[in-house]
């Protein structure tokens, strides 16, 4: 009877460590890739109509991907030729008025950004995708976009970033 009851607590055992090396918290699948490479994401953003530019806003995002995926899998990112590409560019980087006082002033501004990605898998066939990806940060009117450009940028990105990692490698 014991050794029933230790040989189905091993197989237990078994399942659940077998079971834990199958997931991972973040829901990434690289299947059989090994690296990737996230191209230079060109800021195009001041070429729509009502668009600012921000100087260094495609080197930040460039490395704030780079940093999400590295973060998130095991993957090693290459200069090139990785088995996942990232490329793309940002299109637009635009401040609006969101809502008024009564003095019909704006009381509150928000900040959007949105990147258009493509991504190739060289290891899955048919995961390719080209798609847009947007996010905005509100603020009050009252303060400059200098002032919380870091904190905008950070939330934005994050949300950017992680809705394209959900898109590329999660599979829900």
């Amino acid at each position: 009877m014991n050794k029933r009851i230790f040989t189905s607590f091993l197989f237990a055992i078994f399942l659940l460590l077998n079971g834990c090396g199958v997931y991972n918290f973040t829901g990434g699948d690289v299947g059989t890739a090994k690296t990737f490479t996230v191209n230079y994401f060109q800021n195009y953003a001041s070429q729509s109509p009502g668009s600012v530019f921000d100087p260094g806003l495609d080197r930040e995002y460039t490395l704030s991907l780079q940093d999400l995926i590295l973060n998130q899998t095991s993957l090693d990112l290459v200069s090139a030729n990785g088995d996942l590409v990232y490329e793309g560019e940002i299109v637009e980087y635009r401040i609006s008025p969101m809502s008024a006082t009564a003095e019909q002033r704006a009381a509150q501004n928000r900040l959007s950004i949105s990147v258009n990605v493509r991504f190739f898998n060289k290891t899955k066939e048919g995961a390719e995708f080209e798609k847009r990806f947007s996010f905005f940060f509100d603020y009050p009117a009252t303060a400059q976009l200098a002032s919380v450009r870091d904190e905008a940028h950070q939330v934005i990105f994050e949300r950017i970033n992680q809705d394209i990692f959900n898109e590329s490698l999660a599979d829900w």
